[in-house]
C-alpha cells in the first residue's frame, strides 16, 4: 500500500498523500474541503506566478491566502526568471508555507512561455532557477515535473539528478508530456526509473482514480507518496476512501446525504468568502461534484441557469430536499471568513 507517511526534511506529510495543484481549483475552500474529509497528507495552493508576487499584484496574492488548518501546506510558484522566482520563493517562507515547489509541469500556452512545462526545453536556465530559489529559502524545496516536452525528450531522470545535485528535496512526477496533456496513458514505469535514479522523495502522480489504483502504483513504482489531482475533484472522498482501505481493504462510497452536505456546505463557504468568481466555481464544480448523483444532469442545468449565488444554492437545496435528504443547516465554522478583510500584503 501507499507508505503511511512521508518524510521531507523536517516536515512529516501523514499519511504520504499529496492534493495536486490546480489551477481555479485548490483554492483555499477547496483546499478546506478536501481537510475536512480526511485522509490527504500535504495540500498545495494553485501555482502562482511569481512575477504577480514580487509586484504584489493584489489578484495574484489572494492564490497564497491559507488558514491554519491547511498545515501543512506548500505553495507552488511558476516563472523564468532566476531571481524573480528566489524573491518570490522567499516570501512564500515568509508568509508560513511548510515548503515551495516549482511548477515545471503545466501544458499551457500562456505559462509556457513563462515557466511550466517549458522549462523542460531549458534544463541550463532551469538549474539556474533551482539554485537561486535554494539559496532563497530555508523550507524545503521541492519540483513538480512532466516526462519532458515531447517523445523525442523525455528528460524526466535527468532533471531529477540535476535537482536532487543542487538541493532540491522531493519530486513529483507526471509521466505525461506537455504534448501529451492529459490524453493517452501515464508511463508508470517512468515513476519507477525516476525513483532508481535518485535518493530523495519521489511522488506518483498520473491516473489514479481509485484507492486500488494508488496502490498499484505504489507497488509498480516504488514511489514514496502519491499525488492526485483531477479525481479530487470530482470525488473529493478520495484521500479518505484511501485511508479505509489501508485499514480494512474495502471503502464506502459517499450517499446522496454526502454528496448534498459537501456540495450545500462548499457553496455557503464561497459565498461567505464573497470571492469575486463565487458564481463561477459554483457552476463549475456542479459538473463535478454532482458525478454519480441520481438525475444529477437536472440539478447542473439549475445551477447553470441561475444567476447569484443566492439562486444556486436554493437549487442545490430544493433538488436535494425533494430527494429525502436532509437539509443542510447553515454552518460556517470552517469558512474562510478572514478572506473579506485580507490585506492586499498578505494576499488579497
Amino acid at each position: 500500500m501507499i507508505p503511511p507517511e512521508l518524510h521531507i526534511r523536517e516536515l512529516i506529510i501523514q499519511p504520504a498523500t499529496v492534493l495536486a495543484p490546480m489551477a481555479g481549483v485548490t483554492d483555499t475552500v477547496f483546499r478546506r474541503v478536501i481537510r475536512g474529509l480526511g485522509g490527504c497528507g500535504l495540500i498545495m495552493t494553485e501555482f502562482t506566478s511569481s512575477e504577480g508576487i514580487t509586484r504584489s499584484a493584489a489578484k495574484t496574492l489572494r492564490y497564497l491566502y491559507f488558514q491554519e488548518d491547511e498545515h501543512p501546506i506548500t505553495a507552488q510558484l511558476f516563472g523564468a526568471d532566476a531571481q524573480v522566482m528566489a524573491k518570490a520563493a522567499a516570501l512564500v517562507e515568509e508568509l508560513g508555507f511548510d515548503a515551495v515547489d516549482i511548477n515545471l509541469g503545466c501544458p499551457a500556452k500562456k505559462v509556457v512561455k513563462c515557466g511550466g512545462s517549458g522549462l523542460l526545453r531549458d534544463l541550463k536556465l532551469l538549474e539556474e532557477i533551482l539554485r537561486a530559489v535554494r539559496v532563497a529559502v530555508r523550507i524545503p524545496l521541492t519540483i513538480k515535473i512532466r516526462a519532458g516536452w515531447d517523445e523525442k525528450n523525455i528528460v524526466a531522470v535527468e532533471v531529477a539528478k540535476m535537482a536532487e545535485a543542487v538541493g532540491v528535496e522531493a519530486i513529483a512526477v507526471h509521466p505525461r508530456t506537455r504534448v501529451q496533456g492529459v490524453s493517452g496513458e501515464a508511463d508508470w514505469s517512468l515513476i519507477a526509473a525516476v525513483k532508481g535514479a535518485v535518493t530523495f522523495p519521489v511522488i506518483g502522480n498520473g491516473d489514479i482514480n481509485r484507492p486500488e489504483d494508488a496502490e498499484r502504483m505504489a507497488q509498480e513504482t516504488g514511489c514514496d507518496a502519491v499525488m492526485i489531482g483531477r479525481a479530487a475533484a470530482t470525488n473529493p472522498w478520495i484521500f479518505s476512501q484511501m485511508e479505509q482501505y489501508r485499514a480494512t481493504g474495502r471503502y464506502d462510497q459517499p450517499t446522496e446525504t454526502d454528496r448534498h452536505r459537501l456540495l450545500s456546505g462548499y457553496y455557503r463557504q464561497l459565498i461567505a468568502a464573497e470571492l469575486p468568481d463565487a458564481i463561477g466555481k459554483m457552476k463549475q464544480f456542479a459538473c463535478w461534484f454532482t458525478f454519480g448523483v441520481r438525475n444529477g444532469g437536472e440539478l447542473r442545468q439549475k445551477v447553470h441557469a441561475a444567476r447569484t449565488t443566492s439562486e444556486v444554492l436554493e437549487s442545490v437545496e430544493g433538488f436535494f430536499g425533494d430527494r429525502g435528504t436532509a437539509r443542510v443547516e447553515e454552518d460556517l465554522t470552517h469558512a474562510p471568513d478572514r478572506i473579506r478583510g485580507f490585506p492586499a500584503a498578505s494576499g488579497a
